[in-house]
């Protein structure tokens, strides 16, 4: 009786809890005499036998336990302890992402079990704390799940779990008795934060412990983004008495020892120091031009830029992208401990190229910014034609200087030359220096000029991968610059230059970073992201620390919904490339997205602030954005005040403007803001649909239908043209559908509207999804089917994605159809507590 009761108790305890990453408990009940309870199925495997298919890196390692701490710290706020965390207990998805399952062991936190007290030890002894392991259930709490996710780090690190004895009694004596081993010296990739992450979890004193599982996951998102970690290292004095207390009868031979373990512990740290990067970081800044001709700017721009780029494909190495150190010119006067901090890295590289006739002399020097000590320094006087070779011996000894672990494929890559064609190197160095004059609302002009270019490079040399890859990168900007057909011509024109790349270079990393990026862009076309992650796959083998990669693979698990995982690449693309402002919109967008306002409003403020822009006006409209979406327009208005009409840097700031007036109701002010927008952006500069649309959102909310069914027509003529002959497309169909709803035209909507759901779920796109189905909701509303509505808008009140905000919810005329109405209330007051 008593095991049913605990059957019943933990099975029970298990189905309250509802969270993305523990597999759910449908039913628990009885069946001839038998229990049963059914789960939801992950279709993966479990992360034992994973890793022992495929080993897990020491970052993903990380990752996994920052999200299962997270999981974990939720069941403790509703009061259930797990108490068997172990790898077996850990599903994968097909997606990578984990599940926490078997909370065969769990139990209610704060109820005295007396359930729990029919087993003597609970728990796998290798992943069980001390305190489960002599069965003193009164000592169990929050801290001994800690234990088992610091067991379960400690066997991705090292491939071993901490304690394991040939019996379960020999297990539990080591549990009890012993010290697990270093991580570092079971895997020398393990650094020593991350160590010291692992084992301050598997302190044997719980209190000595991470005083929370949200705490650990705190601490664990402070390592993946370099930041410093809270935990300490625990001394030697205090592992010493720890040993002492446990091990009484040994003090007396270790004392006899000391001498000959500290000759092997220095051994083990020259081992440890050897192999250990200098460096938290480089940044290589802008060569200065000695040369009187200045054509000559490009060819110097041209060395930093293959420096750069040859040091960026050593994984050991954290490298500046170059978009982030080209505004620190050689000719403006470089505080170099300032420009290391802002971007977040211990040495700079610095240097001046000069070129006369055939003769090139080049100069460059390494330097530890934290203590302005010059490290290394060289003059190389040769032929123009060497230029190549220099600038792989710059990059093999700034990666000698710094300790960095360097294998023979990336030495490799580092000393192949890009052409053998002095003019061709010269077409692309000036087309690569152009793309610092294009600003972000894009210059179809000098991206022309560029594809010339690049063009010029190739036929001079077939065989000039690199510059394929470049004119593969320009045509796909270009792409996002033109409307339909030149769209699309200008995408396949890029897959052509980047397969020309592979056919010379299959083996090139830059060639499928530009596949990726071309399949990416096709994908929003097909809806199909498989192209690009295969592709992306091998440039993480190939570029290690590639920022762009990094943002394409998070823009691709925008879709997939991998959003911790989206938000993470953005971060350390970030991180890699901390000025570049399309990293920075994108990173910013996934914090919206995901509803975490006040991090995006820190975000953007400590980005202004760094870049001296506080009083901006670009920063007070995207203020007033968070602060619409948080429910607060009287705030945003206010912040619009400052901001005069003809301010007018992109379309986003006319959206703005117009919520904010709707929100308000302030109907007059909305119309002005209509009627001010420029002609270049009214066809999709009110949340992509045009300022006919926008007209009649306002005309609906004034009671007018007249005037509001003619701008819905008008809006409607606009974008139908856009729909092919099949209405293939989900997002304008679903955009059309919303027209018709405003038109009076119910099942037609409807239908149009349920189709284009259909065409793009939220399970196969959850970026663009949760808006499909919004509008659905919308429709239903307008249309008088307010049980519909509701049970439409209930599914994405509170997802990620392009969702409603609580503050559109709460404010926007358009869902007036349903205020009142008591559930709409709890989804609006869902809405608001999922925004943070």
């Amino acid at each position: 009786e008593a095991h049913v009761k605990r059957f019943r108790m933990e099975a029970e305890a298990a189905a309250s809890l509802n969270h993305p990453c523990i597999v759910p408990i449908y039913e628990v009940g009885e069946r001839d005499g038998a229990f049963y309870f059914s789960m939801g199925l992950v279709d993966g495997g479990q992360l034992d036998a994973v890793a022992k298919r495929e080993p897990i890196s020491v970052r993903h390692a990380a990752e996994l336990i920052a999200k299962l701490a997270r999981t974990v710290s939720y069941a403790h706020e509703h009061g259930i302890l797990h108490r068997d965390i172990k790898p077996g207990n850990i599903l994968l998805d097909v997606k990578g992402e984990p599940h926490l399952t078997d909370f065969g062991l769990a139990r209610l936190a704060e109820t005295e079990s007396t359930v729990t007290r029919t087993m003597e030890v609970s728990g796998t002894p290798s992943y069980m704390a001390p305190e489960q392991a002599v069965g003193d259930n009164a000592r169990v709490s929050g801290a001994t799940d800690i234990y088992g996710l610091g067991a379960v780090l400690y066997q991705l690190l090292t491939g071993h779990p901490p304690f394991a004895g040939g019996t379960t009694y020999e297990t539990v004596r080591l549990v009890l008795d012993t010290e697990p081993r270093q991580p570092r010296l079971l895997n020398p990739k393990v650094d020593r934060d991350l160590a010291t992450i692992c084992l301050k979890c598997l302190e044997k004193d719980p209190q000595r412990r991470y005083s929370s599982a949200l705490a650990l996951a705190e601490d664990l998102e402070r390592w993946l983004k370099h930041e410093p970690i809270r935990a300490r290292r625990t001394g030697l004095v205090t592992r010493g008495r720890k040993w002492v207390r446990r091990n009484p009868t040994s003090a007396l031979l270790v004392a006899s020892l000391v001498a000959l373990a500290a000759a092997i512990g220095a051994m083990i740290w020259k081992s440890e120091f050897v192999h250990r990067p200098l460096a938290t970081g480089i940044a290589v800044l802008p060569f200065e031009n000695l040369s009187k001709d200045e054509e000559n700017a490009y060819f110097s721009g041209g060395v930093q830029d293959e420096i750069l780029t040859n040091l960026a494909k050593v994984a050991d190495l954290k490298v500046i992208s170059r978009t982030s150190v080209m505004k620190y010119r050689s000719d403006l006067e470089r505080n170099l401990r300032e420009i290391a901090k802002t971007l977040g890295v211990s040495h700079v590289v610095e240097g001046s190229v000069q070129r006369a006739g055939g003769r090139v002399r080049v100069r460059a020097q390494l330097i530890d910014a934290r203590s302005d000590a010059h490290l290394w320094a060289e003059q190389y006087d040769r032929d123009v034609a060497d230029v190549f070779a220099i600038q792989s011996e710059i990059a093999q000894q700034i990666v000698n200087q710094l300790r960095a672990k360097l294998s023979e494929a990336e030495k490799a890559a580092i000393a192949e030359r890009p052409t053998a064609d002095p003019v061709a190197y010269a077409y692309y160095t000036k087309a690569k220096e152009m793309d610092l004059s294009v600003n972000w609302e894009g210059d179809e002009k000098n991206l022309n000029q560029k594809v010339e270019l690049l063009e010029k490079a190739t036929q001079r040399d077939p065989n000039f991968a690199l510059a394929y890859c470049a004119l593969a990168k320009t045509q796909v900007d270009l792409s996002s610059m033109v409307g339909e057909p030149d769209s699309r011509k200008h995408l396949e024109l890029a897959k052509k230059a980047a397969e020309a790349a592979l056919r010379v270079r299959p083996d090139l990393g830059e060639a499928h970073l530009e596949l990726a990026r071309y399949y990416f862009y096709a994908g929003v076309y097909t809806n199909d992201y498989s192209r690009p992650r295969d592709e992306l796959a091998i440039v993480r083998r190939k570029l290690p620390n590639n920022a762009e990669a990094l943002t394409i693979e998070a823009r691709i698990g925008r879709h997939e919904n991998r959003w911790d995982a989206s938000l993470a690449n953005l971060q350390k693309a970030s991180e890699l490339d901390p000025r570049n402002d399309e990293i920075a919109f994108y990173l910013g967008q996934i914090y919206f997205e995901m509803r975490r306002y006040s991090e995006l409003e820190q975000l953007q403020t400590k980005r202004a602030a760094e870049s001296g822009t506080l009083d901006s006006l670009g920063l007070q409209s995207y203020l007033a954005r968070i602060k619409l979406a948080q429910g607060d327009p009287v705030a945003a208005q206010s912040l619009l005040e400052q901001v005069p009409l003809d301010y007018s840097p992109g379309f986003w700031v006319w959206d703005i403007r117009f919520t904010a007036a709707l929100y308000l109701r302030d109907y007059d002010a909305a119309n002005r803001v209509i009627a001010a927008t420029p002609a270049k952006w009214a066809d999709f500069a009110f949340g992509g649909q045009s300022a006919s649309w926008a007209e009649g959102q306002v005309a609906r909310a004034r009671g007018d239908k007249q005037k509001a069914v003619a701008a819905f027509a008008a809006a409607r003529k606009k974008i139908e043209a856009k729909l092919g002959d099949e209405a293939k497309d989900a997002i304008y169909l679903s955009e059309v559908a919303t027209l018709d709803a405003g038109l009076g035209q119910k099942e037609q909507a409807i239908r149009e509207a349920r189709r284009a759901v259909q065409l793009m779920p939220i399970a196969k796109d959850s970026l663009n999804g949760p808006t499909l189905v919004a509008n659905l909701a919308l429709l239903y509303a307008w249309t008088g089917e307010r049980a519909r509505a509701l049970e439409q808008l209930e599914i994405v009140a509170t997802i990620p994605g392009l969702a409603p905000t609580y503050g559109d919810l709460r404010f926007n005329p358009c869902w007036d159809d349903l205020r009142g109405d008591k559930r709409f209330d709890k989804i609006v007051a869902a809405a608001k507590a999922a925004s943070r």
